[in-house]
């Protein structure tokens, strides 16, 4: 049996784009797997999901952006050694993990650059050279930098 394609959603407060999958409502929510509400995992700002039909015309009458160019952001653990990227998001649950990274020059808007993946990812921010594991990587989400671009920086 084929799975549905991932439905990406874009957060109207904070501008994050997240997976469908990756959102869950509020704990204890009297509704539970029924309500319609999506939580953005960057500022757990919630929104309604749109309706179904909405969607169907909006595919319907207005051309969509290939997925390709429309994911702008992506996981570190998605980039290719040598790549760079600017940091937009931790979506790490435990402060104490945000505010460790964040010593080392982890933080929103960042540049970095994957020097190695494997046996763990080696990253460096700055003057920075960190090691981090796979779970980790995971959760940090950067938004790539051409290498044109990054070549002049």
């Amino acid at each position: 049996m084929k799975k549905p394609p991932h439905h990406y959603h874009l957060c109207p407060l904070c501008g994050f784009e997240f997976e469908r999958t990756e959102t869950h409502c509020a704990d204890g929510c009297p509704m539970g797997r029924f309500c319609n509400l999506i939580r953005c995992p960057n500022c757990q700002y919630e929104f309604p999901a749109e309706p179904r039909l909405l969607g169907w015309v909006r595919r319907l009458f207005c051309r969509e952006p290939s997925r390709a160019t429309q994911r702008e952001m992506v996981g570190l653990h998605e980039l290719e050694v040598g790549e760079q990227g600017e940091l937009v998001c931790l979506s790490c649950e435990q402060h104490s993990r945000r505010n460790a990274l964040a010593v080392y020059g982890l933080v929103p808007g960042s540049r970095l650059l994957l020097q190695q993946k494997r046996p763990t990812f080696v990253i460096r921010v700055g003057e920075t050279e960190l090691a981090i594991e796979t779970g980790i990587a995971r959760e940090i989400f950067v938004k790539r930098i051409p290498r044109e671009e990054a070549a002049f920086q």
